[in-house]
């Protein structure tokens, strides 16, 4: 049994109702429900008392450190069997460290702690690497972003690293590590036996000159699958430098997020060799980095390669026009792979557009989802795109956000909704203007077509 509420107040008799539900719940998910430490006194007892629960999920809940030590007492009693814990964005500090460090130290059942958005702080992170150390301690996912952290917080995290075995997932994003901490780390990572699957560095400080340590574990864990290094100022020298690793033999990534890494179309090069050839890799995202026509037309040359394998490609605000389309429209029409391809936020205008619905409605192509939100589009290209729509079958999400399609352009979308054709899940439109008449439209074709959903 399952118990998912979010963004609801909790008056006494409510909680009291839940209580109850709790006692039999596998997995309980209570986020953004207002709760505060005097709630986490009876969570604890559920805990106690509840074997079968294994996931317990407190987002952005003021629990406090109080709140903590309550539901502490809960984790740490012999009947606890619970697995996953999240308690991000809890009002928690370096004081909650050391009571979660008990837990981690006595319950080798808990294999993921997501403390994000919490001033835990280096010296509450370094009395947590104390609990990982623990033997008992069976942690394969560890959550820590926006916690605070300086570079004096790696020899703690090597440390626990090479006593841990067992970790896969590590997210340290958001924290100012700087580039001579983050080589520490790197090279923490190549030594420790844990078989690390994700590593997130998301606005860490990161320039080109960590960019040859993080190569370095790309070469030596063949387990890792999810890299992002986005919002870092890596540059094309970095990525050229990430390349080294990300195309060698072992390396198997699979997810690879470069988002905002001050990126331009010469490393559309090297990000070109890696789409073609690297088999493994099903996701990158390119958001916010200058790329330009030139550089999208390599991405796409790559993506007609037989080999490509890519699923997700991320280019939204790239500098592209409808400069590009043709190139896009190509691979479109080519690579059966890809599924999810968000290009928004840039000037491809209608005629762009036009060129794009080509390869859209080409037999190969399997595009699933299609986000073009503020890329210059008018009720002149709907027509085309409300054809695409009623004949791509594959075709379940599009976003059409902050384009002044007007009046027209709305209809012609409503009707390629309404053909029987057409299998569109999720339209996202925000932020375009249209009458009352047409808002009476989509509502009547939202109650017609249960499951089509209308974003706005």
């Amino acid at each position: 049994m399952e118990l998912d509420i979010q963004c609801e107040e909790m008056s006494p008799s409510r909680w009291a109702e839940l209580l109850t539900t709790m006692k039999s719940c596998k997995t309980i998910r209570l986020d953004d429900c207002n709760l505060s430490s005097s709630n986490c006194e009876d969570l604890s007892s559920i805990i106690n008392t509840n074997p079968s629960l294994t996931e317990l999920k407190l987002n952005n809940n003021e629990l406090g450190d109080a709140g903590v030590e309550y539901l502490c007492k809960g984790l740490l009693t012999p009947s606890c069997s619970l697995q996953k814990l999240w308690l991000q964005n809890c009002n928690l500090t370096s004081a909650s460290c050391e009571t979660l460090r008990s837990v981690l130290s006595a319950q080798p059942s808990l294999t993921e702690l997501h403390v994000g958005d919490n001033k835990l702080g280096t010296a509450g992170v370094k009395v947590l690497c104390q609990g990982m150390m623990n033997p008992s301690c069976k942690l394969q996912k560890l959550q820590l972003e926006y916690c605070e952290l300086t570079a004096d917080i790696v020899e703690a995290l090597n440390a626990a690293l090479q006593s841990k075995p067992t970790l896969k997932e590590l997210s340290l994003s958001n924290n100012t590590l700087g580039d001579t901490a983050v080589k520490q780390l790197c090279r923490g990572l190549v030594e420790a036996s844990c078989n690390l699957e994700l590593l997130h560095l998301e606005n860490c400080g990161i320039t080109s000159d960590s960019c040859m340590d993080i190569s370095a574990v790309l070469r030596n864990k063949s387990s890792l699958m999810d890299l992002s290094v986005g919002d870092n100022k890596i540059g094309d020298s970095g990525l050229a430098l990430l390349c080294q690793g990300l195309m060698h033999p072992s390396c198997k990534i699979q997810k690879l997020w470069l988002w905002d890494c001050d990126l331009t179309s010469a490393s559309c090069k090297d990000l070109s060799r890696l789409i073609s050839t690297k088999e493994t890799l099903t996701e990158i995202s390119l958001i916010d980095n200058n790329l330009r026509d030139s550089g999208m037309e390599m991405l796409c040359q790559a993506l007609k390669d037989p080999k490509s394998k890519l699923q997700e490609l991320w280019v939204r605000e790239c500098g592209l026009t409808t400069a590009c389309c043709k190139a896009v429209s190509s691979a479109l029409s080519t690579n059966k792979h890809l599924k999810v391809l968000h290009i928004g936020e840039n000037k491809l205008g209608d005629a762009g557009v036009e060129l794009l619905c080509e390869g859209l409605m080409h037999p190969n192509c399997n595009i699933q989802s299609l986000w073009l939100g503020n890329c210059d589009l008018t009720a002149g290209c709907c027509a085309t795109l409300a054809t695409a729509m009623a004949t791509k079958q594959c075709l379940t999400e599009l976003d059409l956000s902050y384009n002044p399609l007007d009046d027209e352009g709305i209809r012609k979308i409503c009707e390629a909704l309404r053909k029987p054709s057409c299998n569109v899940q999720q339209l996202i439109l925000y932020d375009i203007l249209w009458s009352s008449e047409v808002d009476d439209e989509l509502r009547a074709l939202e109650e017609s077509k249960p499951e089509v959903k209308i974003i706005s």
